[in-house]
């Protein structure tokens, strides 16, 4: 029983490494030339003279390569050599641009361009297939629309109650032309008749004969002096229709002699 415990606590070096290596925390480095995405002393772009990595713009996947003889030069730091759309051809071309660098440079410059090469296939695939788009709720758009939206129905129950109205005084315009028109014409036809007589009598006037010296000494007399205003009394106790406009007219001079 002793010796089966003590197998059972045995643990192996290798296996306790293994185990420590996984335990352990990583951090994670925001440089875009970072070849690996990690922090450390190897893959570090600032802290390495000599550095290569790969990168993707537009589709396209580029070898960037950094040497300590431009590091004076920053704009010219970094010297950009497009890859081949082949993978073939743009693994052969890393192995000539990077022939006596550090192993792991180039490995790890492979295993970056696996990787994008992947992303853009995937990419690819992504695009062919028929998707769901997804577009965003504005709610104040919404909310405006609504806004209008009952606006729109206010004004919309205000026409409607407009045009009822207007509906119904038509509808009653016609029952009184019916009503005219159901009128007897007999009785209609007396009623003129007799306006006709009531104005043809207040057209009537009646003169006194005068004799002619008279007559012309009141005109000579009406050439010397001033016409004189007639009193309104007068005009209304005798007025006709086609009176009407005399009387304004003698209105209208009185008004201009007062103003003077």
């Amino acid at each position: 029983m002793g010796s089966h415990r003590n197998r059972a606590l045995f643990i192996p070096h290798q296996v306790l490494f293994l185990l420590l290596q996984r335990t352990q925390t990583v951090d994670f480095c925001r440089n875009e030339y970072n070849i690996t995405g990690l922090c450390n002393r190897r893959s570090c772009p600032l802290a390495n003279g000599q550095y290569a990595t790969i990168m993707e713009k537009e589709g396209v996947c580029y070898l960037y390569m950094k040497t300590i003889e431009r590091a004076h030069m920053p704009s010219k730091m970094w010297e950009k050599i497009p890859l081949d759309k082949s993978y073939r051809k743009a693994l052969e071309q890393i192995d000539e641009n990077l022939e006596y660098w550090p192993k792991f440079l180039v490995h790890k410059a492979k295993q970056r361009l696996t990787k994008i090469r992947q992303m853009l296939v995937r990419i690819r695939k992504l695009k062919l297939e028929i998707t769901e788009k997804l577009e965003p709720i504005k709610k104040r758009t919404e909310n405006r629309e609504a806004a209008r939206e009952r606006k729109a129905e206010k004004a919309a129950k205000l026409e409607r109650v407009i045009e009822k109205v207007l509906l119904e005084k038509l509808l009653d315009a016609d029952k009184v032309l019916k009503d005219i028109n159901n009128y007897p014409q007999k009785a209609f036809d007396k009623i003129i008749e007799r306006e006709r007589e009531e104005e043809k009598e207040e057209e009537v006037e009646y003169v006194e004969d005068e004799d002619e010296d008279e007559l012309e000494d009141i005109s000579e007399e009406d050439e010397s002096e001033e016409i004189e205003a007639v009193s309104y009394t007068h005009l209304r106790a005798h007025e006709t229709g086609r009176n009407l406009v005399c009387r304004l007219l003698l209105e209208k001079k009185k008004k201009k002699k007062n103003k003077k």
